[in-house]
């Protein structure tokens, strides 16, 4: 059975706590769910896999994704979203490459939503009025950010067959209308 949001945010909240990891899972599920807007696909599935992706971050973050697989099918998570969620780490932490929209799409967006949000951040209006252009001078800068791995975000798009400026536009959209929700609506309302 495919994973549903409400499930994925029962499963994810027994695990994640700190404010800013579930902030996080936010990110890449709104985000998310505009890659599957952009093809064709099922946005609450994407979605769902989105906010469950980084399920044991936070109680074992020099072994992430060390402890998902396992502890996913148990609780009866779909075989497939359970490789989609691995392979977000793929390089990293996983030896499961993207193959799927879904798998390079949060290969991709993990990465790219940290400074998506970080660029956000730094706005009067927050990401309500950010434009893929100002995001794109934020990318290019390595200064900014500098934690988010670029060469990834890189290499998720070259899989998507999209240019860095396409997807970062699609998420930015797709991250707009929850702009409250992930706290980017900045300092002046």
């Amino acid at each position: 059975m495919k994973l549903t949001i409400d499930r994925a945010k029962e499963l994810n909240s027994s695990q994640v706590t700190e404010h800013h990891l579930i902030i996080h899972s936010k990110n890449v599920m709104y985000a998310m769910g505009a890659m599957a807007d952009h093809f064709g696909e099922d946005r609450e599935h994407w979605m769902a896999i989105g906010y469950l992706h980084d399920y044991d971050y936070e109680k074992y973050p020099d072994e992430h994704l060390k402890h998902t697989e396992k502890e996913l099918l148990a609780q009866g998570v779909d075989e497939a979203d359970v490789r989609a969620i691995l392979s977000h780490g793929w390089g990293i932490c996983s030896d499961v490459k993207p193959e799927t929209n879904m798998e390079k799409s949060l290969f991709t967006v993990d990465e790219l939503t940290g400074i998506i949000q970080a660029c956000a951040r730094m706005r009067p209006h927050g990401i309500t009025d950010l434009e893929t252009k100002s995001f794109m001078k934020k990318f290019k800068d390595k200064k900014f950010a500098a934690k988010c791995d670029r060469n990834l975000i890189i290499s998720g798009c070259e899989m998507l067959g999209m240019e860095v400026s396409q997807v970062a536009e699609i998420c930015i959209e797709g991250m707009k209308p929850y702009a409250e929700d992930i706290e980017l609506m900045g300092t002046e309302q």
